[in-house]
């Protein structure tokens, strides 16, 4: 089938248009990225704009020898990988039921869950509630008030929806319970979902900082995102800039690549993970959300 003049000039614009929007999206990562290995003073100056310019390591090594920064790091991974393994366990196990069929009343049951995306008791109530459960300033107030989160448990609902209902019926002649066919037969077929809900989860948890600059008040329990705040925005790096060696031109010049540093650092992690779980991210979520 020959391509019209229309569907060409369509496809050349669509090329273009595309095009551009990459580049404005590549841009920026790589402009950090090359600024954290630049000679500060060039990045300053205008003169480095894509490629590394004088290629240095300091800010990295203040970076790594700063034990806020590790102990940040450590602290957010986890808040990660414990928040994620519980926010798809309790996904999973909220979406199950809320997809079953012979779930009596599962509509005003969706219906009560759906209400709280609207909404919510507010800052200080939650503070208050969070207080009287004894969970300030500890590792679980980063973890279970946001236990599950209700637009993942609507995807994840609506793609259990779409698997068969007769495999689930083979499984019940065979014998198979509830928790059974959830195992066996359920979760092996929803691993494009999962993967997405993992995706979303850590994402979420890895970037989040408002909690902890809530309900935390010891600094050897931040996450690297506040971290990364007080270092971008109050300028606290008196610990690894010494203002009694440098001159001001020079601590300005150290803070300038130590903040592109800290960026790179604080993403790399979710970076490497994206590509794992790409290819299962369109599939989980256009199923997840389309059907239903």
């Amino acid at each position: 089938m020959r391509e019209s003049k229309t569907d060409r000039t369509f496809n050349i614009f669509n090329f273009v248009f595309l095009t551009i929007v990459a580049l404005l999206v590549i841009y920026p990562l790589v402009f950090v990225l090359s600024a954290s290995f630049s000679n500060p003073q060039y990045v300053v100056s205008g003169e480095m704009w894509l490629w590394p310019k004088d290629i240095t390591l300091d800010a990295y090594e203040k970076v790594f020898k700063n034990k806020d920064i590790i102990n940040g790091f450590v602290n957010t991974l986890k808040y990660t990988v414990f928040g994620t393994i519980l926010n798809v366990i309790m996904t999973i196990l909220a979406a199950y039921p809320l997809s079953r069929r012979d779930l009596k009343g599962r509509g005003l049951i969706m219906a009560f869950i759906v209400f709280t995306i609207f909404f919510s008791g507010g800052l200080i109530p939650t503070y208050l509630l969070i207080h009287d459960l004894g969970m300030l300033n500890t590792f679980w107030v980063m973890v279970i008030p946001n236990a599950v989160a209700v637009w993942n448990i609507i995807i994840m609902r609506t793609f259990f929806q779409a698997i068969p209902h007769e495999l689930e019926e083979s499984a019940k002649i065979d014998g198979c319970g509830n928790f059974r066919i959830l195992w066996s037969i359920v979760l092996p077929l929803s691993f494009p979902v999962i993967a997405v809900m993992v995706l979303f989860y850590s994402v979420g948890h890895w970037n989040s900082y408002f909690q902890a600059l809530i309900y935390l008040q010891d600094q050897d329990k931040f996450p690297l995102q506040l971290i990364l705040r007080q270092i971008l925005i109050q300028g606290q790096t008196d610990d690894m800039i010494k203002a009694t060696s440098e001159s001001f031109l020079a601590q300005q010049l150290s803070v300038e690549g130590l903040k592109y540093a800290v960026l790179i650092v604080a993403n790399l992690p979710m970076l490497m993970l994206y590509p794992f779980l790409q290819r299962y991210f369109v599939k989980g979520v256009m199923i997840g959300s389309l059907k239903g």
